[in-house]
């Protein structure tokens, strides 16, 4: 277990120093060491070399992906509001849109790529849509594993593999549609996908109960697992902790990046004729659960997942395919370092 610690981050050291605490012979230290400012020299170690997060939100145009992602970050990150192009035409085919932003709160830097997918669902005929997007997935872990069996590889590596797929279902408040259904059954298997119901503020309560009720059965009847899987839960506290996230999901969110004057406040939100609809309060949507699970307590799990499941997996094949892949020349790597 001690080699897996290599790059491990924070929370795991952190867990490691609970268990050596619990687990060790008993002995009694005769006086202070220092042992216990490790976490705060892997705090500054992290904070200087900073943190990378890829997103990738997958829908038919008009669900308000962009919108999301914008209010999420609380600034202009997605792809439309970083000027790419003039007239939004749907696109004949699918594409892969990405972006990124280096973003700063408290000293903690993190440099966030919004991976967009213009022209997914939007066609007469959807057959295979899902290939473009699971191709640049694959070609992500692919370029990550290259940078790993050079013979002098770089002391760290550029990390742009997809953390998470947010996909957003339509508030049509019956049922999955095939494409949904098909999207993530193939997708599952190579990425962290988090389904959302967009829009929700075009159902009732009610009918958005029942409606994230039957998404959730219709995933298990097709076996389909998103994040966080029951299988990658740690301990018991792991397990309590994603249940209820699990109970929760899929989150009906609502997104907006204007704001409006309730009760003396300035709040994010979307005006109708009967009020705003408040997009951080917990009485009118699940924006501020979503947001929470996927910045403040899972964003490195999530990270984590993609390394040590997703992208082991595909490691594993790809070496087991090829009968291993063979080191890239010094000459060839020090080309691909300038």
């Amino acid at each position: 277990w001690p080699f897996r610690l290599i790059g491990r981050p924070l929370i795991t050291a952190i867990k490691l120093c609970n268990w050596l605490g619990h687990s060790g012979s008993g002995s009694t230290l005769l006086g202070y060491i220092g042992i216990d400012t490790i976490i705060e020299q892997m705090r500054k170690k992290t904070m200087k070399a900073g943190f990378d997060f890829n997103i990738m939100i997958v829908g038919h145009s008009g669900l308000g992906k962009s919108t999301l992602v914008n209010t999420l970050f609380k600034s202009q990150v997605s792809r439309w509001s970083s000027g790419w192009g003039g007239e939004h035409k749907i696109p004949k085919t699918v594409e892969i849109k990405a972006v990124s932003h280096v973003i700063e709160e408290g000293g903690v830097k993190m440099k966030l790529t919004v991976i967009d997918t213009p022209g997914f669902g939007d066609q007469i005929n959807n057959e295979n849509c899902w290939d473009p997007i699971s191709k640049y997935i694959n070609e992500q872990y692919e370029k990550f594993l290259k940078e790993e069996v050079n013979i002098a590889r770089k002391k760290r590596i550029p990390d742009t593999r997809v953390h998470c797929c947010l996909y957003f279902i339509s508030p049509t408040g019956h049922s999955l549609r095939q494409l949904d259904i098909e999207f993530m059954k193939h997708l599952s298997r190579v990425v962290n996908i988090i389904p959302v119901i967009a829009k929700s503020d075009t159902m009732t309560p009610d009918e958005k109960n029942e409606f994230k009720h039957r998404v959730r059965k219709e995933l298990e009847t097709h076996g389909i697992e998103y994040y966080p899987q029951n299988e990658f839960d740690d301990d018991m506290e792991d397990k309590n902790e994603n249940d209820k996230i699990r109970e929760a999901m899929p989150f009906a969110v609502v997104g907006s990046d204007k704001e409006f004057q309730v009760n003396g406040k300035r709040v994010l939100g979307r005006k109708t004729a009967w009020g705003v609809v408040e997009v951080e309060n917990p009485n009118h949507c699940e924006f501020a659960l979503l947001r929470d699970f996927l910045i403040r307590s899972h964003l490195q799990d999530l990270k984590e997942v993609t390394h040590n499941i997703h992208y082991e997996t595909y490691r594993a094949r790809r070496l087991n395919d090829n009968g291993g892949l063979h080191p890239i020349s010094a000459n060839n790597t020090q080309e691909s370092n300038l």
